[in-house]
Parts: C-alpha cells; structure tokens; sequence
C-alpha cells in the first residue's frame, strides 16, 4: 500500500537519530499483516474448540462405555455421529489450510509490491527490510515443511502406508535436492532432509513389520517389498524375501516331520518337494521383482545351498536303520526326487545337482555297505530258512533242478542269493543306478565272491594243502559225493550264467540308455563307468576259482590214497622197479592213467545227470580236470626227482611208456569233446623234458622211441580197448583226425580251455559204460 510523500517527511525529520522500533511499527503496519494476526487468532480459537470437541467426544464415550448393555441401534448411531462428527472437523481443518495457504501467498505478493515500492528508502532501512522479507520467507517454507512433516506423521500413524509414499515421492520430485546426501549447503534444509529421514526410516520400520507377521499373505508382502523397492531399499527387501520364504519352509518341514515314521521309504521325497518347490518359488519372485541382478542372484544360490545342507542332514536324521531294505529305498527315492528337481532348477539358472550328490554320496554309500554286510550275513547263513523269500517260477526253477541230487541247504542258499540281490536292485530308482550302477555292481560280484567261498569250503578238504587251511571250518553241509560235488558247481555256475543278470539286467539298461542318449543330466559319472565284460570277468574269477578248488580236490583225491601215498608215481617209468610197467605186444597206457580214463568217463556219466542240458559245464569240468593232472605231473618235484636221479636205472621202455601216457591223456580230452592247447602244450613240454632226462644218461631217443604217428594211433587204440573191454578191437572208431606231437608244436588247431572244440561228444563218456573197464583194484571210488 502507497503512502503519501508528506507524511513520509513528516515522520522522518532530517536529523541524525535512532528511530525506535515501536514507531517503525507502527508506520509500516499494514492492514495485511493486521488481517494475518486476526488469521492467527482464530486459529487460536479452533484450536480451542477442536480440543473442546475431543473433550467432549471422549466424555461422551466414557458415558456411553459406562453404560449397562448398549443395544445395538445405540451402537450404530454413536458410530455414526461421531464419524459425521469427525468428517466435518476434517472438512474445516482442510478449509483452514488453504485460508492458511492463500493468506501466505497473498502476503508474499504484498511483500513483493511493497518491497518494489520502496526502493527510494535510506539504504540502511533497505537492507533492514531485504532482512525481513528473507526471513519472513524463509519462515514461510519452514511453515511449509512443517505442515508436510505433520501430514506425513499423520498418515503414518494412520498406516496409509501408500499416501505416504507418493507424498514422499511427489516432494522428493519438486525438490531434488532431498534426494542428494551430499546437500548441506543450509541448516535449514539440511533439518528438514534429516527429519524426512526420520519419516522415511518409520515407513521403512513399518514396512518390515509388516512383512515378518506370520500369517502375512503372499500378495500383501509382495506389496510391502515393492513399497520398500520405492523407497530405495532394494537389498533390505530382498533380504526380507528369502527371510519370509525361509520362515515359510521352515514352519512346513516342523509341521511334517512328526510324520516321518509314518512313511518310513517315502518321507524323504516329501521333504525334498517341500525344499526344492520353496527355492523354485523364492527364485521365480526374486527374478520378477528384482531382475537378473548378480548380487540378488548370488545371494539366492547361497541360500539354496544352505537349504539343501539342512535337507540332507534331516534325510540323514529321520531315515531308517541304514542296514535294512527301506533305507536303502529311501536314499533312493530321495536321490530321484531330490536330482529332478535339481534338473529343473536348472531351467531357471540355479546348478545344485554337483552339490546335491556331493553331499548325499556319504550317505548313499553308508546305506550300500551296510545292505551289503546285511545281504552278506543272510547269503551265508545257511542254516536260516528260506520262508517268506518267495521268488518266481523264472528264478527258482533253474536251481531247484539241483534239489534231487544235493543238500537242500545248497539249493535255499542259492535261492536266498537271488532274493536279496533281487530285492536290493528292485530298491533303486533310476538316477541312483545312473550315478551309483557301477559301486553296485561291484558289491553284487563281491556278494557272489563271498557266496563262492562258501561253497568252496563245502568240498572236501584238501590232504596236502597248507594254504587253504581257512577252508577246513565247519559248515552246515558237506558235498562229498560227485553228484553233490556237481550240483555245488551246477548251482554257481548257473547263478553266474543264468540267473545273476537276469537279476542286473535292469541296472545296464539304464547305464546304456544313459550313455545312448548322451544327455549332461543323464550321463554316469566318470567314476560310475563299468563295462558288461569287465563285471562278467569278475564272476568268471570267481566261478573259476570254485571250479580249481574243485579240480585240486578231486585230482588229489585220485592220485594220493588215503595213506598218502601217490598212485602216479615215477617208479612206474623205471626199467624193471614196481608192478605196474606192463608192456606188451599191444601196449596201453599205465594204470594210472587207465584208471584217470575211468575216473573220467564215472564223472561224466554223473555229469550228464546232474548238469541236464548244461554242456558247456561240463565240457569245461572235464577239461579243467585234465588240465590238472598233467600240471601237477609237470610240477611234482618229487617225481622229477626220482626219475633225474643219477642212480636210477632209466631205460628206453620207461620212457617210451610216459611218451604214450601223455599221448593218451590229450586223446581222452580230444574224444571227449573238449580237446584244449593247454593240455597238449603242458603235454608237450612234459615228454620234451623227460626226453632231455633220458638223454642225459645215454639213451637215444631217435634210436629208441617208435614214430609220433605210433604213439598217437596207440593212445586212440587204447580208448577203444578200454570203451570196449577188449584187446583186439578195431581202431577205426577212433576220428582219423589225430594230433602229431613234435617238440613244440600241434598239427590241429586247438582251443583254449574256455574255447571248448565243437566236435560231436555223444560217444564220449557219458555214453561209456564204467563195468567194461578193468580199473585197477588199489584205486578208491568215492562213489562205490
């Protein structure tokens, strides 16, 4: 407002004095600033009256409180005056605001005109008044920032959580500075951020809260952590999320683990659905909430592993006995389960499968080794019963072939083999077998090791055998006959040949399908690579060492008497000394070897019963047997002896009779069926040294021994003789193929032991009849 330049000179004399600040006041006073003092009156006064409303409001709940049973229509309408009471005081306070907000916009405006107005005032009264414009405005924007502080502390004590934010937001946008922590430029300024801060950190609280309540659903906290991704605490919220899905699976394992015992083979697989599911869904809502950010991404893998850590160590906790069949089904289905999930997690970037096996494998291979000891001590308990271990008609028909002509102790333990292999493999899933097939097959060759030392020890003992001396312990059964002798064997070999892989099969069709599909998930590990040859051969070791048992015992047997004296003795080959160098105008082998011949064609016969349809068995029976005679003939150093004696009175007939012994023994294995390169070269290397023994004391062996062709036409004559009983027959029953022994070498090409000829053995020994033959009375017969 203009004022006249009289007055002015009047109220301003031109004297050098200090004008009180009282008169100041009272010139420059304004009708604006009358009308602000008369504002702040009234404000007074509805101040007043609000705290007067609230008085009287609260009295009249205390009275309504104090009442005896209040209807229900009372109730209702005190609600509803009191929320019409508190609408219209919101109403007047809002009015009251923006009177607030015009009049201080208004005197600006004035302040603004005025200050224009009096620019021709002394310049120490323009500074005054420069002084009390910048403080009346800066007055007004604390006014300002006060006003916001209040509605800031209103709304969240009210916990309109979402108010909040957008005024936050929407002041934080008008003045960017707010945002900058490095603003400090004024006090003024700097307090109001400090105090928003404080707002913030309350909104921040309350946030949290909200987010660790127990029963909080999924849609609420997603909504808090996305109001806290506003307020710029990414890491806080995502922190809060992996705490809330944590609690989560933490409430669900407590609330199911009483439930365990309950289901003893599966449990396990429950638990990895509830611990895998959570980290898919924590996974799934970190990714849409907060993106592919590596920090966020890290801390989920870390988390994961922990959880995974805890889920092995509860699998461990609550399984069963380790030692029986349902924990090994347990660990089973826990690996399947567990490793499909893990596959699947994979599709969302997380790789635990290393670590998921890396931490069970202890665990599985615990579980393995003590099903291993428990079907151990069942496979070798031979006095058990085999009751309730029922097995089809496709696994007990093989073996109960044997029951006629054996202990039926041998047959239930063969029996029992096949069930508790068979209940082992039909324990495992199919990633078990893909990661753990090769340890497994290893235990089962192992179990059938164990299970042949068994039997071994069923055999005779050995007379002369100070290094299996293990084997002369008690056991249930003994086999003593040839025929239980054979079934023993029969039962071994058909386990291993027939019976064992039909079991395993399961187990190598999935380690091959793993290896044609060539799938990263699905291929075995490096160190679960075994080959089918390669687990055969393991059986093979051990089939091959029940039948040497078998062959020593019997080759023993039948070359040493009861008295321990040997029957194949070296005194047979010196001119003139023992009774049983026979040589007549048509010679035959020695004794010895007839009675071998006889020995021979018996256990053929009784092959024939009990190894029905069985042929290799036996073809690889015989073979092994001849074997062993003409390799302890070749090192009994006791016999070598006497005939390398200087003192011995060697003579050409001693030693054309051993050359036609050994001719006769490779003519028994090549007429029987089962001619084999090991025996004509053991053979071979035999005659070749008795030829260098002979020689060295003066015998010539050109001189003094007949053709190759006689010794060979000699050895197939005496079979005939002694199939026949006569001495005059005809040798065209003999094959006129023969073997032409020389020094090193075989004219025909002969197999290995295991490589059997094909050669038709119907007129072999099983066909011969054992009372044609004149066996040598001084001979036992186990079976007579």
């Amino acid at each position: 407002m203009r004022m006249e330049s009289s007055e002015e000179e009047d109220d301003f004399p031109c004297i050098e004095s200090v004008t009180p600040q009282s008169k100041i006041d009272s010139i420059y006073q304004s009708n604006t600033e009358k009308g602000i003092r008369k504002i702040c009156f009234e404000l007074l006064d509805l101040k007043d009256a609000v705290e007067n409303l609230c008085g009287n409001t609260r009295t009249k709940c205390l009275a309504f409180l104090s009442l005896d049973a209040p209807t229900p229509n009372r109730l209702s309408e005190e609600v509803v005056e009191t929320e019409h009471e508190l609408n219209e005081l919101r109403k007047h306070i809002s009015a009251q605001g923006i009177l607030v907000q015009d009049l201080m916009n208004g005197v600006c405006r004035e302040l603004d005109e005025w200050s224009r107005a009096s620019g021709d005032v002394q310049e120490a009264n323009e500074s005054s008044r420069s002084s009390d414009y910048d403080d009346t405005f800066m007055n007004d924007m604390e006014d300002e920032n006060v006003l916001f502080l209040e509605n800031i502390d209103v709304l969240l004590a009210e916990h309109k959580i979402e108010e909040v934010i957008e005024a936050i937001d929407a002041k934080e946008r008008s003045h960017p500075e707010l945002k900058n922590s490095g603003d400090t430029s004024s006090t003024e300024p700097s307090s109001f951020k400090s105090a928003l801060s404080k707002r913030k950190k309350m909104l921040e609280n309350q946030l949290v809260e909200i987010t660790e309540r127990p029963s909080i659903g999924i849609v609420e906290l997603k909504k808090a952590l996305s109001d806290l991704l506003k307020l710029g605490k990414g890491s806080l919220a995502h922190q809060l999320l992996v705490k809330s899905y944590r609690s989560r699976l933490q409430k669900s394992i407590e609330d199911f683990l009483p439930l365990c015992p309950c289901y003893p083979e599966t449990y396990s697989a429950t638990l990895s659905n509830l611990v895998f599911s959570t980290i898919s869904l924590t996974t799934k809502e970190s990714g849409a909430m907060f993106g592919d950010n590596p920090v966020y991404s890290n801390r989920i893998i870390q988390w994961a592993e922990r959880e995974i850590e805890y889920f092995v160590r509860l699998v461990k906790e609550h399984a069963p006995p380790s030692d029986g069949a349902p924990a090994l089904h347990a660990a089973s289905v826990c690996v399947q389960a567990s490793l499909n999930h893990c596959n699947a997690l994979e599709k969302q970037g997380l790789k635990l499968s290393k670590l998921l096996l890396v931490l069970l494998r202890p665990y599985i291979e615990e579980v393995l080794e003590l099903n291993y000891i428990r079907a151990r001590k069942v496979v070798l308990d031979f006095a058990s019963s085999n009751e309730g271990k029922p097995l089809s008609p496709r696994f007990a028909s093989p073996l109960s072939t044997f029951a006629n002509t054996s202990d039926t102790l041998l047959v239930e333990s063969g029996m029992r083999f096949i069930y508790v292999v068979k209940e082992i493999v039909e324990k495992l899933t199919q990633l078990v077998i893909l990661h753990f097939g090769a340890n497994i097959l290893t235990r089962i060759s192992q179990l059938f090791d164990k299970y042949v030392d068994s039997l071994i020890k069923a055999l005779p003992g050995l007379s002369e055998d100070d290094n299996l001396t293990e084997l002369k312990e008690p056991v249930p059964f003994r086999a003593e006959t040839d025929s239980e002798q054979l079934a023993l064997l029969g039962t071994a070999f058909t386990i291993a040949e027939e019976l064992l892989p039909m079991v395993v099969s399961r187990i190598w069709n999935v380690l091959n399908e793993s290896k044609e599909a060539g799938s990263e998930n699905m291929m075995p590990s490096a160190n679960n690579t075994v080959e089918l040859k390669d687990w055969r051969r393991q059986l093979q070791h051990s089939l091959d060492k029940l039948r040497d048992n078998f062959c020593r015992q019997y080759v023993v047997n039948f070359i040493y008497s009861r008295d321990g004296d040997a029957r194949l003795d070296a005194q047979i080959y010196l001119s003139g000394v023992g009774e049983h160098t026979i040589w007549e105008t048509d010679p035959l082998p020695s004794l010895p070897f007839q009675a071998l011949f006889g020995k021979l064609q018996q256990l053929a016969t009784v092959a024939g019963d009990v190894l029905l349809g069985r042929e290799k068995i036996q073809k690889v029976l015989l073979a092994r047997l001849t074997e062993t005679v003409v390799m302890w003939l070749s090192d009994e150093q006791e016999f070598w002896s006497v005939l390398e004696d200087e003192s011995a009175p060697l003579q050409p007939l001693g030693l054309q009779q051993l050359i036609l012994d050994m001719h006769f023994t490779v003519e028994i294995a090549r007429f029987a069926g089962y001619p084999s390169r090991h025996v004509h070269q053991i053979s071979s290397d035999i005659i070749a040294r008795a030829v260098r023994t002979f020689s060295a004391r003066g015998i010539d062996p050109q001189s003094a021994l007949p053709e190759d062709e006689w010794f060979t036409e000699t050895a197939k004559g005496a079979i005939n003789k002694l199939l026949l009983g006569g001495s005059g027959s005809d040798t065209s029953e003999i094959d006129d193929e023969h073997i032409i022994m020389h020094d090193g070498g075989m004219s025909d090409s002969d197999g290995s032991p295991s490589s059997l000829s094909s050669a038709d053995s119907s007129e072999s020994f099983a066909s011969a009849q054992m009372g044609d033959l004149d066996s040598p009375v001084y001979l036992s017969d186990s079976e007579s």
